[in-house]
């Protein structure tokens, strides 16, 4: 559906919505503005308003206006539920975004939230003559609400029936009272109210747009430190595990579609007689989002998907898929080349990590640089690369002798154990350094370091020419080379992680590359923290040897 000019000859259609208002008193906005907004033509919203009666009310843009109807019980994506849908009066093209109180006194007096949003689309080539004839089809695709809807006037009053056509989008039993909060601030009602009763007027975002791409948060104001996002709430986690085998499931304002849950994705170790599910992966997702987040959030991410079980073949993908929420944000790289991928997924937020958890993104890779600073690294990456007869004390060995290396150059890193065999070292550089600068500081760091162990290492490109020894890997300092992230999840049996580490564990008896699961990493972060998380962004020259 395109947008439409206003008909020659037909009244003002915003003089009833304006004859039943007072704008010297409400902030519902007034519909004088000059001209649409530019995205304007295709949208849709629905609001939760709590009024004398709560109810729900759709918006489809129309010919110059907000078509609007109240939804007493809400829309359900339930093909089986038959909705009581009230015509009412057309409403601003500027109502789309509206959230906050009415006064009382005022005609709808109560509290709004933006409940959903998105486009639409009619079937019929005229969507405004179908609602004069009191029929009308459409499509939409918002963040709670998809698929084919029908509305049909009952008589010739304005009382229509609203239903959810059996398509792929069909959920049955599908409440909207079970999604409460609002899609453009993520409060519910109750806090749109109490913030404005505090005079916090500055909560919702402002500006008329369309769904975030971005729900990054803030950092309290100073960009030197790193964001934090919240952890699930527990009502959350549990309306995760409520679900059957699919459902949709809310987390921090967003509705996910979720499928397969109970696909098995690890098979056990011998230690570990319980398998994990999808279901796991995507709780897991949710929770270490907090840790794993600092690492993604501003960078393009590689995912190694194994949708059908890491004992599956997998593959990379790095390409936003066609069927990718329109909140979640992206980036396209400015250098692709013809066969190179243009648009990839910038992981920042929790519920896009559980997005990617749900399509089997076992393993999430980001790259080094920053989607503002593509060319320029933020870390310069040691990579202990064991070869197949490398026992994990030898790589333990050569991370220890890195780090005297960095200590007598007074250079700050860390490291983390990989999840699989080996160990890699990240350090933190200013900004203004090439990837031919670190690539070259890597290998003459690591040139020393084999010179004292000639016998650990091998510096052959190909495995089966290393004898079977490690290799120190100063390659992987290349735009658009990536190494597994932190806390990420490996494809092996029992699902280990990649886990920041402080330097003295390396001289733990009971420290392994796979150590940690994401069954007991959590627990790892409550009591130990990230000893890695203090070095993102810091502004360090990369010194002569």
């Amino acid at each position: 559906m395109s947008p439409r000019k206003k008909r020659s000859g037909e009244r003002d259609r915003l003089d009833r919505y304006r004859s039943k208002r007072d704008f010297s008193v409400t902030d519902e906005p007034s519909g004088a503005t000059s001209a649409p907004p530019p995205d304007a033509g295709d949208r849709f919203v629905v609001q939760r308003h709590r009024a004398t009666r709560r109810h729900y009310d759709l918006r489809l843009e129309m010919d110059g206006a907000l078509a609007s109807w109240a939804v007493p019980k809400g829309p359900t994506l339930d093909p089986a539920q038959r909705r009581l849908a009230v015509h009412v009066e057309d409403h601003p093209l500027d109502y789309f975004d509206f959230e906050g109180t009415i006064p009382k006194g005022e005609y709808g007096g109560g509290d709004v939230i933006v409940w959903d949003w998105g486009t639409w689309s009619s079937v019929g080539d005229d969507p405004v003559a179908a609602v004069h004839a009191g029929e009308l089809h459409f499509d939409l695709h918002g963040e709670r609400l998809a698929g084919r809807f029908a509305m049909v006037r009952r008589g010739d009053g304005d009382q229509w029936l609203l239903v959810h056509k059996k398509d792929d989008h069909a959920v049955a039993g599908w409440d909207p009272e079970d999604h409460l909060t609002s899609v453009k601030t993520g409060r519910t009602n109750d806090e749109v109210l109490e913030d404005e009763a505090n005079g916090d007027l500055a909560a919702p975002p402002k500006g008329r747009a369309r769904p975030a791409r971005s729900a990054a948060p803030e950092s309290d104001g100073d960009e030197s430190q790193t964001p934090s996002w919240p952890t699930p709430t527990v009502d959350e986690l549990d309306a995760l595990d409520a679900l059957g085998a699919k459902g949709e499931w809310e987390l921090q304002g967003r509705t996910l579609k979720l499928t397969n849950l109970d696909k098995v994705l690890f098979p056990p170790t011998d230690d570990d007689a319980e398998p994990v599910t999808k279901r796991d992966l995507i709780r897991y997702h949710a929770c270490v989002a907090p840790a794993m987040l600092p690492y993604l959030v501003g960078r393009a991410v590689n995912s190694n998907r194994f949708p059908q079980g890491v004992d599956k073949p997998g593959f990379w993908h790095k390409a936003v898929p066609s069927h990718a929420p329109d909140w979640m944000a992206r980036w396209e790289y400015p250098d692709a080349k013809p066969d190179d991928t243009v648009t990839y997924i910038v992981v920042d937020s929790p519920a896009t990590l559980a997005w990617l958890a749900n399509y089997g993104a076992v393993e999430l890779n980001p790259w080094n640089s920053t989607t503002e600073r593509w060319r320029e690294p933020a870390w310069a990456y040691i990579d202990l690369d064991p070869g197949p007869k490398t026992p994990f004390a030898d790589i333990v060995t050569l991370a220890r002798l890195h780090k005297v290396v960095l200590d007598r150059m007074e250079v700050r890193a860390g490291a983390k154990v990989t999840g699989k065999r080996g160990i890699q070292i990240w350090v933190p550089v200013a900004d203004g350094h090439s990837f031919e600068d670190t690539r070259a500081w890597v290998e003459a760091i690591s040139r020393v370091v084999g010179k004292a162990v000639p016998d650990m290492v091998s510096w052959a490109w190909a495995k089966k020419e290393r004898g079977g020894k490690a290799r120190l890997d100063f390659t992987q300092n290349a735009i658009n080379k990536t190494l597994v992230g932190p806390f990420s999840v490996r494809p092996a049996p029992g699902a280990p992680v990649s886990v920041p580490i402080e330097w003295d564990e390396l001289d733990g008896p009971d420290l392994a590359p796979d150590r940690w699961t994401i069954r007991t990493v959590l627990d790892r972060l409550a009591e130990v923290g990230d000893p890695l998380r203090d070095l993102i962004g810091l502004q360090q020259d990369l010194p002569d040897l």
